[in-house]
């Protein structure tokens, strides 16, 4: 597929950049391709050794430099470490009307570094004005968005965001990798998401192991 011919596809199809080829980003890349989206990895060396070799597991995504990611795209995914997010939105260029996925989690050596009364994603949507910020795929591990099957149900993956049709977008696309999409409302509600990474990070080291996922019972 050429960078042009990704201008044109159908309405079913998501146009999206994923900003980071670690194991975040190459995950959701490759849930991505199999549900036929427009894939296109947004790197600083597209040329490297290692997304290379993305590219060939992928077998149906491109590699460019960030900002001609983010331009050709309408869902940009911010995948990269949070030390890194900053840098990666200024060299994304405009995301004006763009629907923006912060994937990161502001944790520092000692915990949270952004908190309580703010949140990493509200500092996203600050260096990216006029961006759809939609907070999601933050609370759990890489391996669950590469495999969402579980036999007890759909994993739960929450998000949130101040646009409802940049919640609904995300929400297709977390469906179709085989999530539970819940809609947790508006962008400040991530300063209770972030937390939640906190709380898998803990007990996945603490012996539950990264396969884990939430869910969410009804009755």
């Amino acid at each position: 597929m050429t960078e042009k011919s990704i201008l044109a596809l159908p309405p079913s199809i998501r146009r999206i950049a994923i900003i980071g080829t670690g194991r975040v980003g190459s995950a959701l890349a490759g849930g991505w391709v199999k549900a036929k989206h427009s894939v296109t990895l947004g790197t600083r060396d597209a040329h490297s050794d290692k997304v290379r070799a993305l590219l060939g597991q992928l077998g149906a995504a491109l590699a460019t430099t960030i900002a001609r990611a983010a331009a050709a795209a309408e869902v940009v995914v911010l995948a990269t470490p949070w030390t890194a997010a900053q840098e990666a939105i200024a060299a994304a260029g405009d995301l004006s009307g763009k629907v923006l996925i912060d994937c990161t989690n502001p944790i520092g050596p000692t915990g949270l570094a952004v908190g309580h009364t703010t949140s990493g994603a509200e500092q996203v949507a600050s260096w990216a004005p006029g961006a759809l910020v939609v907070k999601a795929f933050n609370t759990i591990g890489a391996e669950v968005m590469a495999n969402a099957q579980y036999a007890a149900g759909r994993p739960a993956l929450l998000l949130c965001g101040d646009d409802a049709g940049a919640r609904q977008t995300t929400a297709q696309l977390a469906a179709d990798l085989g999530f539970e999409p819940v809609d947790c409302g508006p962008l400040r509600l991530a300063r209770g998401l972030e937390p939640m990474a906190v709380v898998w990070i803990t007990l996945a080291r603490a012996g539950l192991g990264r396969e884990f996922a939430w869910a969410l019972l009804r009755r």
